[in-house]
């Protein structure tokens, strides 16, 4: 098996980047690949050209008979770029996207007058196999039905030979079985909620869209050595390895020159981007040795996702072509940064004004507090439902790993605008004076954007930090759909939003205030009903933890013990009153995410013992039979006085015994426990199991292996080292 190293090795070492040239300007080709309005404009008539623009502007239903119009210019659209299959695309609840794909092609019932045909029914609905997806509970196995429903908000696209046409996915009963579903509907109840709260500042607003960029980290392999380790192929990570000598230390991959087989690839990425129309704008070397990021430009939250989605998909594939493996793993190194995926959020209005930018005006800039405030109260009441939002067997490994944000909650906002709050605070109970109005206005409100030109330094331990003219939600993992994430805290906010104006419209009836004083008043309360969530300091301390404990916040380290505000009172109630899901989808949510750390925590349990037995004690007896020789040859020569001469190597042989039997004493520790675990029939018991009683002897197993790795001559080791996935360019 070595010889698979060194080969991997060799072929890696000799590669030579991908010869790529751009076909034309970004700008040219932008959206070449997207049935898009200009598209749209061309091959539809006027009146499914306004059937489509009514769904996405105002969510009018679109009847078949016009989809039958829109289907026909789709078809004809697809056709002229060569395209010879459709498919729905759709996101169900394994993390990844799918597809099930139709050709165009039909001949009548004898086979006779062949024809392209794609009419109205296959775009707006289709009926794949639901059986193999998970569900929660929501319906039997042989109960396979379910439906793609198309979703008219995200345009349809050309991908390879293939009209790929995004929709949701449900069940045959209705509950939705995808991540798109109730981030639609959580984009509505916004959409609502924020467009009656800037009624109070404008009266033209008559929308209000979610707004998302998100920043993807990820690390580039070697494809030949990727394949070489069977734990990296198997569970995305690397489950043993020796930490190379040099890592990070030297802070000198971060910002520095991209690799000519990195760049290329990303030019190659960028372009199949731009013609799907994501708007990516920035690339450059994250912290660790070959991590990277890249980030689009902000779009409407549910094309955000969706573009992310499609964007792994379009990466794993680009990569292949250039001889490469993505790593999207939150941590597949151990002792190096692991990858994150930054929700940059905010909220745009259909005047053109972004809710959470400061602006010239005192009336402008109480809009943008009330927007402020109320998100920071809407973290302060949900702050466990968020962390759950974020929850999965791989992101554990990067919460609080000193390198990214803590598993604990807070929102940091500076010190200028901490001030701005403490001064709002001492606002007078019920009528505010002329004077304390006048004061508050062009003292305190109106030089907001001035406090913030001074407001840079952004706290890189905050999980959820105000950066100037949005939030920034550092904490979701590098390979999480964003759906997770923007559901629940588009659906915290608006719910906040809601129970705001409920508060300020009854000050104003009952308690005969105006407008301003009573909005000053609810704002005032929900600054020092939300301080505990406020934190600037170092998240990464135990100071942090001691007073997060004492604040009252939550400070869930695993999945198992996070994924139980999900399904609380609390969160059943929230998703349901918004109408976002009922009881049944959040439970099944619930099942499903306990039931994908059970598996991913099992899978990893063995390969790691199929690595230590099959991998690691075969070359470390193979080394220590080595050492026998010679110490036996040294015995020969030297007779008596062998012991001193072979001292050296003998400790060696004595060593890797220990390890070797540290190995298999506690891989079938391991495997018993996993066996107990495994009987359970209790979803939230089974995943504790694996989390506290599995998952801690990978550790253990881990150490013994990484010391032989460091014992075992070079030429025997089989498994690809870190400094060789590491450094090899």
């Amino acid at each position: 098996m070595s010889t698979l190293r060194f080969q991997a090795l060799r072929e890696a070492s000799t590669r030579k980047p991908v010869q790529f040239e751009e076909t034309d300007r970004k700008s040219t080709i932008f959206g070449s690949n997207v049935f898009n309005e200009k598209a749209m404009k061309q091959y539809l008539t006027s009146d499914a050209f306004k059937g489509v623009q009514g769904a996405v502007q105002h969510g009018t239903k679109i009847d078949r008979k016009l989809a039958d119009y829109i289907a026909m210019g789709m078809k004809e659209w697809a056709l002229s770029k060569g395209v010879t299959h459709y498919t729905h695309w759709f996101q169900p609840l394994t993390g990844t996207t799918a597809e099930k794909h139709d050709a165009f092609f039909e001949t009548s019932y004898d086979g006779s007058d062949p024809v392209e045909k794609f009419g109205g029914a296959q775009l707006v609905q289709q009926e794949p196999d639901a059986s193999s997806f998970p569900n929660g509970g929501i319906r039997n196995t042989f109960e396979a039905r379910g439906y793609t429903a198309w979703d008219p908000t995200s345009p349809a696209f050309i991908f390879g030979t293939t009209l790929c046409i995004p929709t949701v996915f449900i069940s045959y009963t209705g509950e939705a079985l995808d991540y798109k579903t109730p981030l639609l509907r959580a984009l509505m109840v916004m959409d609502d909620a924020a467009t009656e709260v800037c009624k109070y500042f404008d009266k033209n607003v008559k929308k209000v869209t979610a707004t998302l960029g998100w920043e993807q980290e990820y690390f580039l392999v070697d494809r030949a050595l990727a394949n070489s380790r069977p734990d990296l192929m198997m569970t995305g990570r690397t489950l043993l390895g020796h930490t190379s000598a040099k890592g990070q230390q030297l802070d000198d991959h971060y910002f520095g020159s991209i690799p000519t087989r990195a760049l290329t690839y990303m030019r190659d990425l960028e372009q199949e981007c731009m013609l799907l129309g994501i708007p990516v704008k920035t690339r450059h070397n994250e912290v660790a040795p070959n991590q990277f990021e890249l980030a689009p430009i902000f779009e409407e939250t549910n094309l955000a996702v969706d573009h992310n989605c499609l964007l792994m998909d379009v990466m794993e594939k680009v990569a292949e072509r250039h001889d490469l493996k993505v790593l999207f793993h939150e941590k597949p190194f151990k002792g190096v940064n692991g990858s994150g995926k930054h929700n940059n959020w905010s909220l745009a209005t259909d005047t053109g004004v972004n809710l959470l930018s400061p602006s010239k005006t005192p009336m402008s800039n109480l809009q943008f507090l009330t927007f402020f405030i109320n998100t920071i109260k809407a973290v302060n009441d949900n702050e466990s439902l968020l962390r759950a939002a974020i929850a999965s067997a791989s992101n554990d490994h990067r919460l609080g790993a000193n390198e990214a944000p803590p598993a604990i909650i807070s929102v940091f906002i500076g010190e200028q605008l901490t001030k701005v709050l403490a001064e709002l605070e001492g606002v007078t109970t019920g009528k505010l004076s002329p004077e304390e109005k006048t004061d508050l206005k062009l003292n305190v409100v109106g030089k907001i954007p001035d406090v913030l030109l001074d407001n840079t330094d952004r706290n890189r331990t905050s999980p959820f930090a105000f950066t100037g003219n949005k939030f920034e939600f550092r904490a979701v993992g590098s390979m999480a759909n964003c759906s997770n994430a923007m559901t629940t805290l588009n659906a915290i906010v608006a719910k906040q939003l809601r129970d705001f104006k409920v508060e300020v419209d009854a000050l104003i009836e009952s308690k005969d205030m105006k407008k301003d004083d009573a909005i000053f008043n609810v704002l005032r309360e929900y600054i020092k009903q939300s301080k505990k969530i406020l934190f600037e300091g170092d998240g990464y301390s135990e100071e942090w933890e001691i007073e997060a404990a004492k604040r009252g916040l939550s400070n869930y380290k695993t999945t198992p013990e996070a994924l139980k505000a999900r399904v609380s009172k609390q969160s059943l109630d929230l998703f349901s009153e918004l109408n976002i899901m009922n009881h049944i989808e959040v439970e099944a949510r619930y099942e499903i995410e306990l039931e994908e750390y059970t598996k991913k925590i099992q899978i990893e349990g063995r390969v790691l013992g199929d690595i230590s037995k099959n991998h690691v004690i075969p070359t470390a007896i193979r080394y220590q039979n080595t050492l026998i020789t010679n110490v036996k040859g040294l015995k020969d020569i030297f007779g008596s006085d062998f012991e001193t001469i072979a001292k050296e190597q003998i400790i060696l042989i004595k060593e890797i015994s220990g390890h070797i039997e540290g190995i298999n004493s506690k891989v079938e520790e391991m495997t018993n426990e996993r066996k107990v675990a495994n009987n359970l029939t209790n979803a939230q018991e089974m995943a504790e199991a694996y989390c506290n009683k599995v998952k801690p002897y990978f550790e253990i197993i881990r150490n013994h292996c990484d010391k032989l790795e460091l014992l075992v001559d070079n030429e025997l080791w089989t498994l690809t080292k870190y400094r060789e996935l590491l450094f090899t360019k």
